[in-house]
Order: structure tokens, then C-alpha cells, then sequence
């Protein structure tokens, strides 16, 4: 199978099974997804959900957290992984969004990037899920599916996976190949025991074979 003709098989079994994936974060607006976003680095986006609907709350847009303290907002996420750092990025965060773009969340990966907290990947969710754009965000599940089922080769970061998904993938479900990956990775193609035999795409896998 060449690999264009694995990228077809692959792409073709999740438009037709997975037509509607979406983040399994729960946000409602594009400064809730960024805070959530942010979250989530190294953390589960159930326990994530877990604590966001009490910061939302009391924070309920970038002005609000802007005026938060670090002792203020701690207790409300330290349940999360890394939330000293958290803590201050998101503060940071909403400061910024307050002094330079007048407390919106901008929706071009170069401005989010500025952020605290907000590297590329955070910055092509907060893209791809709120605008649709073309950008693919390469967390440890599309890093790692993507190479087990031979849709990269040889690709050691998340930035040469990025390129060489979207070099394949066509343009226009970027956005939503994204999250085809991270939900296969999530519950099938899971690290350390795949599910092979529950796999859909098993008989287009470099792995399986």
C-alpha cells in the first residue's frame, strides 16, 4: 500500500464514522477553549472539565481573570497537572489579552503564540477548533498514531508530524483530522495496548501488518 493510498483509506473511514469530531473539552466561547486549552497540557480533558465550569464562573472573561491573583486562582486548579505554572500563565494570559488585543482571544497562530501558556500547539487548537483553519495540533496521541499507523515516517518532532500531516491530508478536513487522531488515540490506538481488534482502519495500519 503506497502511502497515498493509506492517507485515502484512513481519511475515508473516519468521514464516514467519525463526520463530526469535535474536542471533547467543554468551552463556549474562544476564551473558555484557550483557558481550557491551556489546562490540558499533560492532563486529561475529563479532569479539565472537571474544574473549568467553577473558573468560568468566577472568571468569566479575560478582564475578570486579568484582576486575579495567583493565591486566588491556585486552589481552583490545583488538581491539574503543573498548576503553579497554570496558574501564572493564565493570569499572565488574560493580562495580555486585556493590554494588547482588547480582551479577545486573536485567531492568528503567530498573535496566540505571544500568550503565556500558548505554544503552537495550543495555538493551532485554538485555531483549527474555533475558526476552522488548517492547522494541525500535534499532541502526544496524533504524535504517536500518526507514526504507528504509517501516516509519518521518520518524523522525531511534533512540528515535522504537523507538516507532514498536513502535506497529505487535504486542506479542508485539517481541522477536523485532528481530532479523528486524537480520538482513535485516545480509545483505540491507545499507547501501550492498541485495540486493534476493535480498529476500523486496521487492514490500512503499517502496525497491524
Amino acid at each position: 500500500m503506497t502511502k497515498k493510498e493509506r492517507y485515502q483509506h484512513i481519511i475515508n473511514y473516519f468521514s464516514e464514522n467519525m463526520p463530526d469530531a469535535e474536542t471533547e473539552l467543554l468551552y463556549k466561547n474562544p476564551y473558555q477553549l484557550l483557558v481550557a486549552v491551556i489546562l490540558s497540557a499533560q492532563c486529561t480533558d475529563k479532569r479539565v472539565n472537571l474544574v473549568t465550569p467553577e473558573i468560568f464562573k468566577k472568571y468569566p472573561d479575560a478582564a475578570a481573570m486579568s484582576k486575579s491573583t495567583f493565591d486566588e486562582l491556585f486552589p481552583l486548579i490545583k488538581s491539574i497537572s503543573y498548576p503553579n505554572n497554570k496558574a501564572k500563565h493564565l493570569i499572565g494570559m488574560a493580562i495580555m489579552l486585556q493590554e494588547d488585543f482588547g480582551g479577545k482571544v486573536p485567531l492568528k497562530v503567530d498573535e496566540l503564540i505571544k500568550l503565556p501558556g500558548v505554544g503552537r500547539k495550543t495555538a493551532n487548537v485554538i485555531t483549527s477548533v474555533i475558526d476552522n483553519q488548517p492547522n494541525m495540533a500535534v499532541d502526544t496521541h496524533v504524535f504517536r498514531v500518526s507514526a504507528r499507523i504509517g501516516l509519518t515516517t521518520g518524523a522525531k518532532t511534533p512540528l515535522a508530524t504537523e507538516k507532514q500531516l498536513i502535506k497529505n491530508i487535504p486542506k479542508e478536513l485539517i481541522y477536523k483530522a485532528h481530532h479523528w487522531l486524537i480520538l482513535h488515540g485516545r480509545y483505540i490506538c491507545t499507547a501501550k495496548k492498541p485495540k486493534c481488534d476493535h480498529c476500523g482502519i486496521k487492514n490500512s495500519c503499517r502496525f497491524y501488518k
